[in-house]
C-alpha cells in the first residue's frame, strides 16, 4: 500500500458508517485511513462523493472532526467502551456540538416537484467539500436519531474497531470473517484448560 491508499471497507455501508470506519484495525494495530489529504480524496472517490475541486488540509481537519464525533456518538448509542474503538478524546457533549455545528450550516427548504408536488430539500450556507460533509452529517443525524441501538452495531470480533449498519436484526459483526474469529475465540475460551 502507498501512503494515500485507503482500504475500501464494506462499500455497502451507509456513508456515515464508512467515514467512521476510516479508523480500522489490522496488522500492527489500529490505523487511521484519513492521515493525508490524498487519503481523504481517495476515500471521497470510493464513496462516490462528488468532486468539489482539490481538497486541502482544512478539508482533512473537518472530515476527521466529523468522523471522530460520529465514532464517539455511535459508541454511546451501542454502549461500546472498547478503548481502541472510541479513543477520540471527545466527550459525548463535545461530539454533539461538533455534529450540530455541521448541521447548523443548512436549513430545510420546501421545493416544488412537478406541478402539484413538493419535496423537502436543504439550503446550505457552506460550499465545496464542507457542503458534502454537512450532507453526510445530516445522514448521520438521521442514523443516530432513529432507534440507533437497532440500526447501528459495534463489531466485537477480536481486535476489530469497526461499526456497521444492522441491515439484519441478528447481524452481530461487521463481516463474516470477524464473526468466524469471534466464534473461534469463544470456542477456544470454553475448551482451554485452566
Amino acid at each position: 500500500m502507498t501512503i494515500d491508499d485507503v482500504p475500501d471497507l464494506y462499500p455497502s455501508e451507509p456513508t456515515p458508517v464508512r467515514l467512521m470506519n476510516t479508523i480500522w484495525a489490522g496488522a500492527g494495530g489500529v490505523h487511521d485511513a484519513l492521515s493525508t489529504v490524498g487519503q481523504l480524496e481517495r476515500w471521497a472517490r470510493q464513496c462516490g462523493i462528488p468532486s468539489t475541486g482539490p481538497l486541502g488540509e482544512d478539508d482533512l481537519l473537518l472530515a476527521r472532526a466529523l468522523r471522530d464525533a460520529l465514532r464517539r456518538l455511535a459508541a454511546t448509542v451501542v454502549d461500546d467502551e472498547r478503548p481502541a474503538a472510541v479513543d477520540t478524546g471527545l466527550s459525548v457533549d463535545r461530539a454533539l456540538e461538533n455534529l450540530n455545528g455541521f448541521t447548523a450550516s443548512c436549513v430545510p427548504e420546501l421545493r416544488r416537484e412537478g406541478e402539484r408536488g413538493f419535496r423537502r430539500d436543504w439550503r446550505f450556507s457552506v460550499h465545496g467539500f464542507e457542503r458534502e460533509l454537512v450532507g453526510l452529517a445530516l445522514q448521520a443525524d438521521e442514523l443516530l436519531s432513529e432507534r440507533p441501538e437497532i440500526r447501528l452495531g459495534a463489531c466485537y470480533g477480536p481486535g476489530c474497531v469497526l461499526y456497521y449498519h444492522r441491515s439484519r436484526s441478528r447481524r452481530g459483526w461487521c463481516s463474516p470473517g470477524c464473526g468466524n474469529r469471534a466464534r473461534v475465540a469463544r470456542h477456544y475460551r470454553r475448551h482451554a484448560s485452566p
